[in-house]
């Protein structure tokens, strides 16, 4: 699994014109499933998600975790970070996993989160989304299971 995340000052997901989950300060993370990811990579990415220390602490380095700031988790399916893009002008997504198995790891993903921390906020899976967010830094990062 893979999970492009960023240290947004908000974020929001909206379907249809309506904003199905947002967070303030927290984790925006983009989630991708690839085939072979099982619940034991969706867990040791939460473990990444909650404990990734991206935010600054008192003297100004990337030293807290999202917990530690009692930030927001937001998370978004999104199989295009599966896509294989080493050749010409087209992304294969050969090695994105069956929307089947997406959507039950990436919901598995979910349940976790939410039993782990309680500011967790989510997208719907397979909907067309409007992501919209403030990237503070900005700071981006590519974490993989």
């Amino acid at each position: 699994m893979k999970a492009l995340i960023q240290r947004v000052s908000r974020a929001s997901v909206d379907v249809d014109g309506q904003c199905v989950g947002a967070i303030d300060q927290g984790l925006l993370a983009l989630v991708g499933v690839e085939k072979g990811d099982s619940d034991a990579d969706a867990d040791k990415l939460l473990h990444k998600l909650l404990h990734y220390r991206v935010f600054s602490d008192a003297d100004g380095k990337m030293n807290q975790n999202v917990q530690q700031v009692d930030g927001g988790l937001l998370l978004v399916s999104q199989f295009t970070l599966a896509a294989d893009t080493r050749k010409g002008l087209r992304p294969s997504f050969s090695s994105a996993a069956p929307p089947a198995e997406g959507e039950r790891l990436f919901n598995y993903l979910v349940t976790q989160a939410q039993a782990a921390w309680q500011h967790v906020a989510t997208g719907e899976f397979g909907a067309n989304m409007q992501v919209s967010l403030v990237n503070d830094g900005p700071v981006t990062f590519l974490l993989e299971s």
